[in-house]
């Protein structure tokens, strides 16, 4: 699509009704609730998904590579906001033996083929939570913030030809596009900037809809220590750091920069009473609580939009407004058929992984915690609110060593690592085997996990020691990040599909 056209339909969506929008949201949201409480949005057993995103880079020197559309959609793979970008989702699967192994296989059978397929082309794909080195003769600063005006509206150069993510870029909504993190800052006219992240995110279908709010609360309350174990992303690309000494910058970045990224590029900035739309989300007393919640988020991009033959097409507007309702754990109602309606719980805090059992070991967990901690009503239900909050923000900037304050199933308070995360994987594995499998298939999936607590070595830490150790030896800071980018990359391509990410240390 030219620049010229998809100003033209940026324009289109710039002119709808943003009221008669949101007066339609409204009312699809009461039908909503009507059908959540008769029971359309059941399910017979827990299901479980995933959605998987990579970046690309040049296979000879590791700098970032745009991926030609052809190539994106030969391979089977989803664009996503940087042309750099590629995402894949799991087909929903029963949360038992077949289900989960189903969840694995797929994400190996589809990424085998698409390594190869790429490769032909001079291209890797990297699950990883930041890039850090930029396309060949650019820069990062260059790439994220480069657009061009195209009859009154701004375009992003290296953005993905989706008029959704072009139109971010030209409502009142007052994102701040910026990038605020230690040691930097970036202000960009687009949503580009976000494009250094990608993520993985395990998706739990609750079995009986009007439960959500019980499951969500304790997946708000998990989203620490989990966010602890899988944080993967302390480094930018090298330019966009202020000038500051390199032993300076190393010292204090964060385990997990994807979170400051997502919530400083998209919500407004500091001192706009508009409220944030990427977040820690708020407990919700029931379900229509928690649709209430959605319908009230700020409406970024109002669309004229017609009902299509999908069931939840029934609920177009209201799912719209969903697309940006952005929280670090969310509740989602939607189905292709009136049989795979589903109410779930997407999982969003997690950076993409080493390796796919890595990703699948997060899911495995998740997915176990939310099976055991409802049914045995868990004290940790009781964390307060704001505790579980500065809990996840600890966890973002110090990973396994910050102190996260968890309530024990005998109701003792502990910042423990090994009493929190003990707990964690024994009620992950209970709920595993509740739903069939074995002990050995349970552990299995989360062996990975476990032994980095043991080793207190996360990825973000691994990354962090080695260009601490190369600064340290007076190596300059972009060459010790892009020697660390290279190796992970190198122990990617040996481990991403048989292996997993503590096999790089053994």
């Amino acid at each position: 699509m030219s620049a010229s056209e998809l100003a033209d339909r940026v324009a289109e969506v710039l002119a709808a009704d943003s009221e008669s929008f949101n007066e339609q949201a409204r009312e699809e949201a009461e039908a909503l609730k009507s059908a959540v409480r008769s029971g359309t949005f059941d399910n017979s057993e827990a299901i479980v998904g995933m959605e998987l995103e990579l970046y690309a880079v040049d296979e000879q020197t590791d700098a970032l590579q745009r991926v030609p559309r052809q190539l994106l959609e030969l391979i089977g793979f989803e664009k996503e906001l940087g042309l750099h970008n590629a995402e894949m989702q799991t087909s929903p699967q029963p949360l038992n033996t077949h289900g989960l192994a189903a969840q694995r296989n797929e994400l190996k059978a589809s990424l085998m083929p698409a390594q190869q397929r790429v490769r032909n082309e001079g291209i890797r794909l990297v699950s990883d939570g930041m890039w850090t080195v930029p396309p060949a003769g650019e820069t990062a600063r260059e790439y994220l913030c480069d657009c061009v005006e195209q009859s009154g509206v701004r375009i992003g150069t290296n953005m993905s030809d989706s008029v959704r993510y072009h139109t971010m870029a030209n409502t009142d909504y007052p994102s701040a596009f910026e990038i605020d993190a230690p040691h930097v800052s970036l202000q960009a006219e687009t949503v580009m900037p976000e494009s250094l992240i990608t993520s993985i995110q395990p998706h739990y279908q609750i079995p009986h809809a009007p439960d959500l709010p019980e499951y969500f609360t304790y997946a708000l309350r998990i989203a620490a220590p989990l966010l602890a174990l899988g944080v993967n992303s302390p480094f930018f690309p090298p330019d966009l750091y202020d000038d500051a000494p390199d032993p300076e910058i190393v010292a204090g970045a964060n385990m997990e920069n994807r979170i400051g990224v997502f919530e400083s590029v998209l919500n407004p900035p500091d001192g706009d009473s508009t409220p944030p739309k990427v977040c820690f989300p708020p407990d919700f007393d029931s379900v229509e609580e928690a649709i209430d919640d959605i319908v009230a988020d700020d409406t970024i991009v109002p669309v004229d939009l017609q009902a299509g033959t999908r069931f939840d097409d029934d609920f177009v507007h209201f799912r719209h407004k969903h697309g940006s309702y952005w929280r670090w754990v969310r509740p989602v109602f939607e189905g292709a058929t009136r049989s795979a309606a589903n109410a779930r719980i997407e999982f969003r805090p997690l950076a993409a992984q080493p390796t796919v059992d890595d990703a699948i070991g997060f899911a495995a967990v998740f997915a176990g915690l939310m099976e055991s901690l409802p049914q045995l009503e868990h004290p940790i239900r009781s964390l307060d609110w704001e505790t579980a909050k500065r809990n996840f923000y600890t966890a973002a900037r110090n990973g396994l060593r910050g102190k996260i304050e968890w309530i024990t199933a005998d109701g003792a308070t502990t910042t423990s690592t090994e009493e929190i995360y003990g707990e964690l994987f024994e009620h992950a594995r209970e709920g595993l085997e509740q739903r069939g499998l074995s002990a050995e298939e349970a552990h299995g999936y989360i062996r990975p996990l476990r032994e980095r607590v043991d080793r207190r070595l996360t990825p973000a830490r691994w990354k962090h020691d080695y260009v601490r150790r190369r600064v340290e030896e007076n190596v300059p800071l972009a060459e010790a990040i892009w020697g660390m980018q290279a190796t992970y990359i190198r122990h990617q391509e040996e481990t991403l599909l048989e292996g997993s990410f503590v096999d790089w240390f053994e």
